[in-house]
């Protein structure tokens, strides 16, 4: 067994591999969900950091998604058109244009959401309480490390 700045090699190898086996898992499934909805995934994405995040331009919404602001431009219209959101003119400076999530569109995520969890609670059926408070605490602590600047 390897080791870099204390971490053992073979173990940040198997935990890049599960992680990755478990996201393409876990994108399948949630494709298979959408396939129900009248919205592509980038489009379930974008719905999602409206809903966790509020309001926000289209700037802001194309730099938490990785796109270009063009693709985020093309995606707003297109949830717009299916009365998913509805751009917003800010009060304070009507050159500020913000995307708001309308009624519709925080349904379906509601729902896709409500979904998904259904789906890992069948996952977790056979792990105990215990072993899942523990992979929750994990995940958080990962999750909290992998977001630090």
């Amino acid at each position: 067994m390897t080791e870099y700045n204390g971490v053992n090699v073979d173990g940040a190898e198997n935990v890049e591999k599960e992680l990755r086996y478990i996201s393409g898992i876990i994108k399948q499934q949630g494709r298979k969900i959408l396939k129900n909805y009248t919205i592509t995934p980038p489009q379930f994405i974008a719905l999602q950091w409206l809903f966790e995040h509020g309001d926000m331009t289209i700037g802001d919404l194309s730099n938490k998604m990785y796109l270009a602001f063009s693709t985020t431009t093309d995606l707003v219209d297109r949830m717009e058109n299916n009365k998913l959101v509805k751009r917003i003119r800010d009060e304070h400076d009507r050159r500020v244009v913000r995307i708001h999530l309308l009624g519709e569109g925080e349904r379906i995520i509601e729902e896709v959401i409500d979904k998904r969890q259904q789906y890992l609670n069948t996952i977790l059926e056979d792990f105990t309480e215990v072993e899942i408070k523990e992979l929750s605490r994990l995940m958080t602590k990962l999750h909290k490390e992998m977001i630090k600047d």
